[in-house]
Formats: structure tokens, C-alpha cells, sequence
């Protein structure tokens, strides 16, 4: 039991301070989300030849207080000057079709093409109507300030692939083949936009790689081998519970593990250089992540050790430099490179 005589906390101003708190965090993150998309567009529009899938875009984010979760709603208006009915920019892309066409965060997106933008599922209606629309430039019928004005976007092609920013302390970026997951913690991480760069590169090469249907191959085949090894237990009279096919299921999940990561390092640092992205700090990333994950320094389990990732980017940034100079396409050379130590079961996903 506390003896210290507390003093008391009023009801209105606990009230007047959270909702404070909340307009900061909301403001924060959509300041986050747009430093993310902000590099995400070039990269995507500047590797468009690797994707497996293009989509048009103009680099903008637009919402209404309906068209957002339902836990910012009571203070979107307040944080972000967003409408409820009316579709509110919130972010553009500096150098995307929309910036070009003079559209700024706080104007309201009426119409496109002369069709209405609904005030629920407001991006995802945008973005399929990109999607459908292509190449051709789009009339946008826009409100500033109670003044009615129309503009006109003439979108540019990028990589499809979603990016989605996710608030959370751990430091990650992710990927399943059909979208990016980029952890708030590793964008904290990457102190520059080149590093940033970095990071968004690595995982849009994972996706263009096929490293996750590979990996998922290698686990099937190690299951399989596993479950051989189970099923000869059981016909000795031995009930091992699946355990062999679990174990080498895993193993087989590892395999290649550490070398898709530095595969995925090698080629996404082209693709922040093909985006205009200056690399010769961005290998900054990997020796803050090992200060900050210090296991990672020695030991590599699924990806390669931090003092690895950082040796070879600094090796890339050179590779990448010299064909800068002699004026060389800048294409990853798609070679073997030398794997590390093999891997080991368990370990880190970052």
C-alpha cells in the first residue's frame, strides 16, 4: 500500500490531457507516414521495371473523419483539419503528379473525373480508381479554402505493392509478397531518408525476388522429409507427434535464410540508388542496429550479423558509385554471393 498522500487528479483535466496526448500522437504519426511515403513513391516509381505489378499513381493521401479507424475519429478533425464529409488531403508526396499539379495537405478532393469521392473507403476508392484509369491525365475538382478550383494530374506508373506503417517498438520491416510492413521503430532507426531508402529497398526486394514463395518451398520440402522420418518412428511403434516434420520444417525455413537477406540488402541498396538516394552513409542503419540489438553483432541466425550487412553495404555504395562515374545502367549484378555461417534455429526478424 503506497503511504505517500497522492494528490488528487481532476476528472477535466485528465480529459483535457489525453485527447492533448492523442492530437500529438495522430499529428506524429500521419508526419511519420508521410517521411515513409514520401521515399516509398520513389522507390517504387524509379524500380517500376522489377515489379511484378504497376499501378498508376499521383502521391496523394486524402480522408475524411469516416474514412479513418474508428479510434481517431473523436480527434481527427482537431489533429488533421480533416472533414467528415468532405475528402481532406493529408499528405502529398513532394515531387509526385499531385505536388507538380500545385495540390497541398488541407485541400478537399471533390472529384475525379467528374466522379464523386466517396467520403468512406476514401483512399482505397482513390486508389482503384488510379488503378482503372492509367496513364490518362485525371481532372481534379478541389476546394481551397471554400474556393473551387480544378486541376489537372497526370499520374506515373510505380510498383504496386502497398506499404503499410505500423506503430510498435520493434525494430522490423517486413514483407510477405504482397505487401511492405515498415515498423515505426526501424524508421526512428534510419536517421536519414537514404538510410530509410535503404530499408524500403530491402524488403521491395524480397518481394521482387520471390524470397518468401522460396522460403515457404524450402520449409514444405523440409516437411516432407520430416514427416518420413516420423512416419518410420511410427511404423517401429514410436508416436514422435509430428516432431521431426516440425523441426525440419523450421530448418528447412532457414535455409538460404541469411543469403536472401544479403541478396535482399545488395539489390534494394540499388533500388535507393536508382531513386537518387546517397549511400554513402546508409550503411549507418546496420551498425545502429546492431547497437541496439547487440546479439546481432555476432551471431547469425536468419539474417546475416550486423557488422556483415555493414561491410557489405559500404561495398555496394562503392560497386554503385563506380558505375555511377562511368556512367554504367545501374542494374544489380545478379550473382551468387558467398553465404555466411549457417544458420541456426531460432533468431531475429529485422
Amino acid at each position: 500500500m503506497p503511504v505517500s498522500r497522492l494528490p488528487a487528479i481532476p476528472a477535466q483535466a485528465l480529459a483535457i490531457e489525453e485527447r492533448s496526448e492523442q492530437v500529438a500522437q495522430i499529428r506524429a504519426y500521419y508526419a511519420e507516414l508521410a517521411r515513409v511515403d514520401n521515399v516509398a513513391f520513389r522507390i517504387r516509381t524509379a524500380n517500376r521495371q522489377f515489379c511484378k505489378t504497376v499501378a498508376a499513381q499521383i502521391g496523394l493521401h486524402a480522408a475524411t473523419v469516416r474514412s479513418l479507424p474508428s479510434r481517431y475519429r473523436s480527434y481527427t478533425n482537431q489533429a488533421l483539419g480533416v472533414s467528415w464529409s468532405k475528402p481532406t488531403v493529408i499528405a502529398v508526396v513532394d515531387g509526385s503528379p499531385a505536388a507538380s499539379a500545385g495540390i497541398r495537405p488541407g485541400d478537399q478532393v471533390l472529384r475525379l473525373n467528374d466522379k464523386p469521392v466517396p467520403a468512406r473507403r476514401t483512399q482505397h476508392w482513390i486508389d482503384d480508381f488510379l488503378k482503372n484509369n492509367g496513364m490518362t491525365p485525371v481532372k481534379v475538382d478541389l476546394a481551397r479554402d471554400g474556393v473551387a478550383q480544378t486541376v489537372t494530374v497526370s499520374p506515373v506508373m510505380a510498383c504496386a505493392i502497398p506499404i503499410q506503417y505500423v506503430t510498435t517498438d520493434i525494430v522490423n520491416a517486413s514483407t510477405n509478397g504482397d505487401k511492405i510492413i515498415i515498423n515505426s521503430a526501424i524508421v526512428a532507426l534510419a536517421k536519414t531518408d537514404d538510410q530509410l531508402a535503404v530499408v524500403i529497398g530491402h524488403e521491395l526486394a524480397h518481394a521482387n525476388l520471390g524470397h518468401v514463395k522460396k522460403r515457404q518451398q524450402n520449409a514444405f520440402i523440409g516437411q516432407l522429409g520430416g514427416a518420413l522420418v516420423d512416419g518410420g518412428f511410427l511404423l517401429g511403434g514410436i508416436y514422435t507427434r509430428g516432431a521431426f516434420t516440425r523441426h525440419f520444417g523450421r530448418a528447412g525455413a532457414l535455409a538460404y535464410s541469411v543469403e536472401f537477406e544479403r541478396e535482399a540488402d545488395y539489390v534494394g541498396a540499388y533500388y535507393a540508388a536508382r531513386a537518387g538516394y546517397d549511400l554513402k552513409g546508409a550503411a549507418e542503419v546496420w551498425r545502429a542496429m546492431g547497437q541496439g540489438h547487440p546479439r546481432s553483432i555476432r551471431f547469425a541466425t536468419d539474417h546475416p550479423t550486423s557488422p556483415v550487412r555493414f561491410i557489405q553495404m559500404r561495398a555496394v555504395a562503392a560497386e554503385i558509385a563506380d558505375k555511377q562515374r562511368r556512367h554504367l545502367p545501374l542494374i544489380p549484378e545478379l550473382k551468387p554471393v558467398a553465404a555466411q555461417a549457417a544458420p541456426t534455429p531460432a533468431g531475429y526478424n529485422y
